[in-house]
């Protein structure tokens, strides 16, 4: 059973808590992502499950077995960095093999894997260049060959897209999402990166100040966010947040539209037009609402489909479907029971 879990797990650096008592477990083949801003503990983590770190106190668990204390070569796991870690001065192929002939594999079954875990990732045709003779996107596929030799029961990825320009990065997150459903090897994937977090993980965990906000498949974190940091940190724009009373009501820009296109039960607000930007055939419209405790800055996204005219420095009725609202504890930021609201 390849499963990652730890239990009531803390690091602290100079009374600085890295990880702040988290409980967090895989299910076997899982794509777990760590999802959160820099800083929040999500490294730290991958480390301390890898061995990298040793935990202030908890557990770490692979496939069932506690492995707190254990070296990194005790625990059968592959980490694949950002800085992807490549010897320059040697090949492809011995770049490959190297943490197999420190295994001492012999030379003939080294060199059978090496080949076969390239073949997998496309690159046997690199295996005589040198790393500084590769893109990016190659040298990322190298150190994920190197990982595969080693038939690690679990994969650990530290944001490894990241040196890659945005057009390379979407084609090698699709390659990465293939390539773990074809080995089904339980990986956990740390990033910053919302887009990738979305597109990647079979559930994502999102984390704030050592700890986990929320842990959830994709939709379930974007839909019905935890607290106000899931709320704010998930979505580009994130979900506008009004106060109402002791409360906050949530809704994500693209519920928010002309009252004309939300038919059904819908809550409606005047919204003063401030600032129009046209994205990706969307339109985003920024601008006030009031509810009754002053101007509030909301941002709409508007589809193509809906061609309402709207123009900066006018006053139009918007509405959100009733369904589509959220609601958050004002002091705590924690979600809570919806409300009847009168507007």
């Amino acid at each position: 059973m390849n499963t990652v879990e730890v239990k009531d797990l803390h690091k602290h650096f100079d009374g600085v808590h890295a990880i702040d008592g988290i409980d967090l477990a895989t299910s076997e083949g899982e794509y777990l992502v760590l999802l959160g801003p820099s800083g929040c503990g999500k490294t730290t983590l991958l480390r301390t499950i890898a061995g990298l770190e040793e935990p202030t106190s908890g557990d770490v668990l692979i496939g069932g077995q506690v492995v707190t204390g254990l070296p990194p070569r005790a625990r059968r796991i592959a980490m694949v960095f950002q800085s992807y870690a490549l010897y320059p001065h040697k090949t492809v192929l011995a770049n490959i093999v190297f943490p197999l002939k420190a295994a001492r594999i012999p030379p003939e079954e080294r060199e059978r894997k090496a080949r076969t875990a390239a073949g997998m990732l496309g690159i046997e045709h690199l295996l005589d260049r040198r790393p500084r003779q590769l893109s990016g996107g190659e040298r990322q596929r190298v150190a994920l060959a190197r990982a595969i030799v080693r038939d690690p029961t679990v994969f650990l990825l530290d944001e490894p897209l990241s040196n890659l320009d945005a057009k390379l990065r979407a084609s090698a997150r699709d390659e990465l999402k293939r390539f773990q459903q074809e080995i089904g090897t339980t990986t956990i994937y740390v990033t910053h990166d919302q887009s990738e977090a979305m597109g990647l993980g079979d559930r994502i965990a999102v984390m704030s100040q050592g700890r986990v906000r929320q842990v959830g498949e994709p939709v379930e974190i974007y839909d019905d966010p935890a607290d106000t940091f899931v709320a704010t940190f998930i979505g580009s724009p994130p979900m506008n947040l009004v106060p109402r009373g002791d409360v906050l009501v949530g809704f994500r820009p693209e519920h928010l539209l002309p009252v004309e296109n939300v038919p059904g039960e819908r809550v409606t607000a005047t919204l003063e037009v401030q600032r129009m930007e046209y994205l990706s055939g969307d339109r985003h419209i920024y601008g006030t609402v009031d509810l009754g405790e002053g101007p509030c800055r909301v941002i709409a996204r508007l589809p193509a489909t809906v061609e309402t005219p709207i123009e900066v420095g006018e006053r139009h009725d918007f509405a959100v479907p009733a369904g589509r609202l959220r609601f958050f504890e004002t002091a705590s930021g924690n979600r809570t029971a919806p409300i009847r609201l009168g507007f």
